[in-house]
């Protein structure tokens, strides 16, 4: 019996491919997408809280104030960040600019230097503010 599959080509996977910045930043778009339908649930969340009274508020509000709340809730912000810094770059893309291969690395780069820069720039103005 003869092994059909020693005649096909392999398909490319992740395996295969040496990642690089703009693919890693693609995957993680991807990631932060998803992960955003579930920060939509906590804000959808806390506005219900604040509509349904003072007690079911100050419940939420004191499960979102605990340390696994705020690690929640900052890592939310982040992939909120690096969401819309990753549609940033991809409407450049669509609009025809940073296709070259050096500066599609470094948007890249930008893209995750720039939203872990401003999610703590977003939480340390919300403490200083509060």
């Amino acid at each position: 019996m003869t092994n059909v599959t020693r005649s096909r080509p392999l398909s490319p996977h992740l395996q295969i491919y040496k990642p690089i910045p703009t693919m890693v930043m693609s995957i993680v778009h991807r990631i932060t997408g998803g992960a955003l339908y579930f920060g939509t649930i906590l804000v959808a969340w806390w506005l219900i809280a604040a509509a349904s009274g003072a007690a079911y508020y100050d419940w939420v509000s004191w499960l979102f104030g605990t340390l696994i709340g705020k690690l929640v809730l900052f890592g939310y912000t982040w992939a909120l960040v690096h969401h819309m810094l990753g549609g940033l770059r991809h409407f450049a893309w669509d609009l025809g600019y940073g296709y070259e291969k050096h500066f599609a690395t470094k948007m890249a780069k930008a893209t995750i230097i720039g939203s872990v820069a401003l999610t703590l720039l977003i939480w340390v103005v919300g403490y200083l503010v509060r």
